[in-house]
C-alpha cells in the first residue's frame, strides 16, 4: 500500500521540489527548442524505439513528439501517430506505466508531457467511447490513471504537472464508475496521491462536494460490485481485458487461472477500497468541513470499522483510520457517537491483537473526552472498555490504562446533564472506580506483611481453583478464581493475569463466551513485556471470539498465538524444531482454526450468497483447554520463566493436538497469507524472546 506520511516530506521538500520543478521547466524548454532540429534526424518516434536512444537529444525530441501526438492518433495503432514502431496504444500505455513503476521519481518523462499526455489519453476515453472500445484501446484507461498515480505518489512536482494538465476530472469521472471497478481502482490511487500534497490539494478539494460521495460509495460498494461484475461469473464470461490485467498484463506473460484470477480480484477490490478511503482521509485531513459531507452516510459510518484492509492490506489503517480523522471534529464525534455500530465496532477492535488496536482506543478516548457526546459512548462501550483499564503500553501509546480509567470515570453531574447511563455501563464503571480508586488506596496503605498475607491466601485460592477445574466443578473454580483476583494485589500483575487466563479457560468450559473474552482481554493487558504477549490468553479469546461467529478478530488472535507457537523458548518441542528447520508447524486445531477463519474473513464470503457460512457443532476447533489450566508461575521476575512447566504443558498440549499422524504442515497457501501480516513476521522473528511464559 502507497499509504505515505505526506507531511514529513513535505516540511523538508521545498528546496527539492524547486529544483525539481525547475529541471522540468528547463528541460521542457530545451526540448521545445531541440524538438524541429531532432525531429528530422530521427527515423522513428515510437515509445520503445525512442526510450533506448542513447543520444539524450534524440530520445528527448522523439518522446516530446510522441506524447503530443498520442492522444489524437485515430485508431489502436499508436504507430500512426509517430512513427513505424507497429505497438498498438494500449501497448505504449502500458509501457509507460512500466517506466513510471520502475522509475516514479525521474522527472524525464513527466517533463517531455508523459503525465499530460495520460490526461488526454483519459478525457479522451470518457468523451470517445467508440474509439475507446476500438482494439486494445480498452486497457488505456487503466494504464493511463496509474501512470498518473505512480508518478505521483512521492513527487509534489508530478502532482502539479498532473493538476495542469487537467487530470482531476477525468480521474474523478472513474472514480464514479464510468468504466468498471477496474479503472475505478486506478483512479482511486491518483487521487489519494494528488491529494496527500499541500501545492495539490486546493485542486482536488474544488471537487470535494462531489468527490466525497463518490468516495463514499466506492468504498461502500466495491466488494460487491467486484463479486458480482467479475468473481460470481463463469471464466469464459469474464472481460477478458480484466482477466488480462489481473493475471497477466497486457503483454501476455503468465498463464490465467482462474482461481489466481480470484485471489487477485479479492486484492484488488481490497485495495480499490483502501484507496478509496485513503483519498476521503486526505480530504478529512486538511478540510475539516468535508467531515459533515462524510457523516452524512450513516450506513458507511456502520460498515467503516469492518473495512480493514485484509491481510493482503496490513499496512493499511483503512476503516478506522477514517474514523479517528471524524473524531477530531465536533461533527464527525456526534455522528460517530449516535451511530451504535461504529460504537460497537471500534470496541471489537480496541479488543483485538489487530496492528490498529491502538487507533480504535484513540478514537474511543477522543470521544469520551468531548462532553456532548461522552454520555452515550460511555453507555454504549464501558462494560467492554474497561477490560482495558490495566493496558500500560501499546506500540507508540504509554499508559494507556490510566488514560481509559480516567476518561471512563468523568461521570460527574455536570457532565451527564441529568441522563442515566445503562445498568451495564452503571455496573461496569463503578466496579473500575472500586478496583482502580479505592482498592488502589486501600492497597497503598497496606503494610508489606499485610500484602504478603493477602498474596499467600490468594494463592491457595488459585490453587483450590485449579483442583476444582480439574475435578470438572467449573462453576466453584470460577468462584475460586473470583475470590484469588480480590485478594491478589494490583501490583502483583503477573499472577493477576494468570488468574484472568485460568477464568478464562473456565468460561469457554461453560461456552459463556462474552465473559471469556472480556478474561482473556484483562490478561492480554497485564501480558508483559508487551500487550497482547500472552499466548494461552490469545488462543483462548481465539476460540471464544470463534463462539461469537467473529471470524476477523479469532483469526487475528490465532495468527498472533501462531506466531508464538513457533517462537518458543523451549527449544525441546517440535514445533520449535520445526520452525528452526524452515518447515513451520502448529498443532492441528490451530491450523484448522486459521483456515477456517480464513474461510470466513474472506473480503467476498458476506457477499458470495452461494457459500455456506454455517459451522456444525462437530466441526468447532477441539478447546486448547485441560492441559493449560495449571499455568502456574508466581516468580517474581515477570520474565522469569518456569521450564519445568513448560515442559509438562508442552507435553499435554502434544497429546491434545496430536491427531494420529503427528503435528500437520498449515497448507503453503495459508502460510503464505500468514507471512503477509506484520505482526506475524515479527512474532516469526527472534525479537520477542519472553514471549511464552
Amino acid at each position: 500500500m502507497e499509504m505515505n506520511t505526506r507531511s514529513l516530506q513535505q516540511s523538508g521538500s521545498s528546496k527539492s521540489k524547486g529544483k525539481i520543478m525547475a529541471k522540468i521547466v528547463e528541460e521542457d524548454e530545451e526540448g521545445e527548442e531541440e524538438e524541429e532540429e531532432d525531429s528530422l534526424s530521427s527515423g522513428c518516434h515510437c515509445f520503445l524505439c525512442a526510450i533506448k536512444e542513447p543520444d539524450a537529444r534524440l530520445r528527448r525530441a522523439s518522446l516530446a513528439a510522441f506524447f503530443r501526438e498520442l492522444p489524437y492518433c485515430e485508431d489502436d495503432d499508436a504507430s500512426g501517430a509517430a512513427g513505424d514502431g507497429g505497438q498498438s496504444c494500449g501497448e505504449v500505455v502500458s509501457a509507460v506505466w512500466k517506466t513510471a513503476m520502475a522509475a516514479p521519481d525521474d522527472p524525464e518523462l513527466p517533463s517531455l508531457g508523459a503525465i499530460r499526455c495520460m490526461s488526454l489519453l483519459l478525457a479522451r476515453a470518457l468523451a470517445d467511447v467508440e474509439w475507446r472500445r476500438r482494439g486494445q484501446n480498452v486497457y488505456v484507461p487503466y494504464y493511463a490513471a496509474h501512470v498518473i498515480g505512480s508518478y505521483t505518489i512521492r513527487s509534489s512536482a508530478h502532482a502539479e504537472l498532473a493538476v495542469a494538465a487537467g487530470a482531476v476530472r477525468p480521474l474523478l469521472a472513474f472514480l464514479g464508475g464510468s468504466m468498471t471497478w477496474v479503472e475505478q481502482r486506478a483512479a482511486a490511487r491518483a487521487l489519494g496521491h494528488l491529494a496527500s500534497y499541500d501545492a495539490t490539494f486546493p485542486a482536488v478539494a474544488r471537487y470535494a462536494a462531489e468527490a466525497v460521495p463518490l468516495a463514499v460509495r466506492a468504498a461502500s460498494i466495491c466488494v460487491g460490485d467486484v463479486y458480482a461484475s467479475f468473481v460470481a461469473l463463469a471464466p469464459s464470461k469474464r472481460p477478458k481485458y480484466q482477466r488480462d490485467l489481473l493475471t497477466r498484463g497486457l503483454d501476455g506473460a503468465g498463464v490465467v487461472v482462474a482461481d489466481g484470477e480470484d485471489r487477485k480480484a479479492e486484492e484488488w477490490a481490497s485495495q480499490l477500497q483502501c484507496w478509496s478511503l485513503y483519498f476521503l482521509s486526505c480530504l478529512a485531513s486538511r478540510d475539516v468541513s468535508s467531515h459533515a459531507t462524510i457523516c452524512q452516510h450513516p450506513v458507511f459510518l456502520r460498515e467503516l470499522c469492518q473495512m480493514w484492509g485484509g491481510l493482503a492490506n496490513g499496512d493499511s489503517p483503512a476503516g478506522v483510520g477514517l474514523i479517528r480523522l471524524l473524531c477530531r471534529s465536533a461533527a464527525g464525534r456526534g455522528a460517530i457517537a449516535a451511530c451504535r455500530d461504529a460504537l460497537s465496532g471500534l470496541c471489537d477492535l480496541a479488543r483485538s491483537s489487530d496492528d490498529w488496536q491502538y487507533m480504535a482506543i484513540d478514537c474511543l478516548l477522543l470521544l469520551l473526552d468531548d462532553r456532548d457526546t461522552w454520555h452515550a459512548v460511555a453507555d454504549a462501550t464501558a462494560a467492554r472498555l474497561v477490560d482495558l483499564a490495566e493496558l500500560r503500553h501499546l506500540g507508540p501509546r504509554r499508559r494507556l490504562g490510566n488514560a481509559i480509567t480516567a476518561a471512563l470515570l468523568l461521570d460527574d453531574d455536570d457532565l451527564v446533564h441529568g441522563r442515566e447511563l445503562g445498568m451495564e455501563a452503571k455496573q461496569a464503571i463503578a466496579s473500575l472506580r472500586e478496583v482502580q480508586v479505592e482498592r488502589k488506596r486501600r492497597e497503598d496503605a497496606m503494610s508489606r506483611d499485610e500484602l504478603l498475607k493477602t498474596r499467600i491466601m490468594a494463592k491457595e485460592k488459585k490453587r483450590q481453583g485449579n483442583d476444582m477445574f480439574w475435578h470438572g466443578e467449573v462453576e466453584k473454580a470460577i468462584e475460586l478464581y473470583t475470590e484469588a483476583l480480590e485478594l491478589c494485589p494490583l501490583s502483583r500483575r503477573r499472577e493477576r493475569l494468570v488468574l484472568h487466563s485460568n477464568r478464562a479457560q473456565c468460561r469457554l468450559a461453560r461456552r459463556d463466551a462474552d465473559a471469556a473474552v472480556s478474561d482473556a482481554t484483562r490478561a492480554l493487558s497485564l501480558a508483559r513485556p508487551a500487550a497482547n504477549a500472552h499466548a494461552r490468553s490469545l488462543w483462548r479469546r481465539a476460540q471464544a471470539y470463534d463462539m461469537k461467529g467473529m471470524a476477523r478478530e479469532s483469526l487475528l488472535d490465532c495468527l498472533a498465538f501462531a506466531g508464538a507457537w513457533l517462537n518458543r523458548k523451549d527449544g525441546t518441542t517440535a514445533a520449535a524444531a520445526a520452525a528452526r528447520a524452515g518447515n513451520p508447524k502448529l498443532p492441528y486445531c490451530v491450523a484448522r482454526m486459521i483456515s477456517k477463519q480464513m474461510s470466513l474473513t474472506g473480503l467476498f464470503s458476506a457477499v458470495a450468497t452461494n457459500s455456506s457460512t454455517k459451522v456444525d457443532r462437530d466441526d468447532r476447533m477441539p478447546h486448547y483447554s485441560d492441559g493449560d489450566e495449571e499455568e502456574e508461575d508466581d516468580d517474581d521476575d515477570d520474565v522469569d520463566h518456569d521450564e519445568s512447566e513448560e515442559e509438562e504443558f508442552a507435553e499435554k498440549e502434544m497429546k491434545l493436538f496430536r491427531s494420529g499422524k503427528g503435528l500437520p504442515i498449515i497448507t503453503d497457501e495459508a502460510w503464505r497469507r500468514l507471512a503477509r501480516r506484520k505482526k506475524s513476521r515479527q512474532m516469526l522473528s527472534h525479537d520477542h524472546p519472553s514471549l511464552i511464559h
